[in-house]
């Protein structure tokens, strides 16, 4: 069972853009591509708030996402975080293959 983490940072005067160009730029959202058990790490702007980075973070299970917790790049997203002075808050979504049958009918064939 995957895990997505949708993160949303939000800052002042572009403090979360410059935060996730920090995260591509440095390597550490590439290093974080390549830890074991990660799916999708993206990050987006809002365009309704420019203040507003999401960003989509996907695991194959727990252990995974338990793991990158522990990892150092955790420690140098919470320094980022910090430089920034942004806040988060996030939500967590079940797999795919876990939802309804019935729900399932309004996602629409792919």
């Amino acid at each position: 069972m995957s895990i997505t983490v949708n993160l949303y940072y939000k800052g002042k005067n572009g403090a979360a853009s410059r935060f996730a160009e920090e995260m591509e730029s440095s390597g550490v959202a590439d290093g974080i591509r390549a830890e074991e058990g990660n799916e999708r790490y993206e990050y987006y702007v809002s365009l309704r708030d420019p203040e507003t980075v999401l960003l989509t973070d996907r695991w194959s299970d727990q252990a995974a996402l338990d793991n990158h917790h522990a990892s150092p790049y955790m420690k140098e997203v919470m320094r980022l975080r910090e430089k920034y002075s942004l806040t988060v808050s996030a939500e967590r979504f079940a797999d795919e293959s876990e939802i309804p049958r019935k729900d399932k009918d309004f996602l629409g064939k792919r």
